[in-house]
């Protein structure tokens, strides 16, 4: 799973991953659901472990399957001539405190920074972020009017 962290600017967190799959590429931050714990608490978890950053989470943004080699695996396991399809949920997400300050980078991330849409199409991203971030109506529109995060209507 994953979070979709959007501040008052319309910007997103991002971070850098540390470790397979996507090691070095930049991606939204998410991981594992841990046993007991939910979807959701997952979410602030993981975000929190990554960034630093409180959040509140909303609804699902959407769902995407990912295929990595084995090379890529990330579960410990060893899956020779395999590939593993991870299905990963993104919610929506926005600081618990409009007024938090970013962060500092910790568990599997390097790095994490707010980004624009522009900033974002400069860095090296993990495979299909910028198009499913499009996809989910994420950014601007082209106007500047800044979409709510899930509308669409701009697409």
């Amino acid at each position: 799973m994953g979070a979709l962290v959007r501040d008052g600017s319309g910007r997103i967190v991002v971070v850098r991953r540390g470790h397979a799959p996507a090691a070095g590429l930049w991606s939204i931050p998410g991981g594992r659901v841990e046993g007991g714990e939910s979807l959701t608490d997952a979410v602030r978890r993981e975000v929190l472990e990554e960034t630093g950053l409180a959040v509140s989470v909303g609804e699902v943004a959407g769902c995407i399957e990912l295929m990595a080699d084995d090379t890529e695996a990330a579960d410990g396991c060893h899956h020779p001539d395999e590939s593993v399809c991870y299905v990963v949920t993104d919610f929506y997400a926005t600081p618990a405190d409009p007024a938090a300050q970013l962060i500092a980078a910790g568990d599997d991330a390097v790095d994490a920074r707010w980004v624009t849409q522009v900033e974002l199409a400069a860095l090296d991203t993990s495979p299909g972020l910028t198009d499913t971030l499009t996809e989910w109506g994420v950014w601007w529109a082209a106007n500047g009017a800044a979409w709510t995060l899930g509308d669409q209507s701009g697409l």
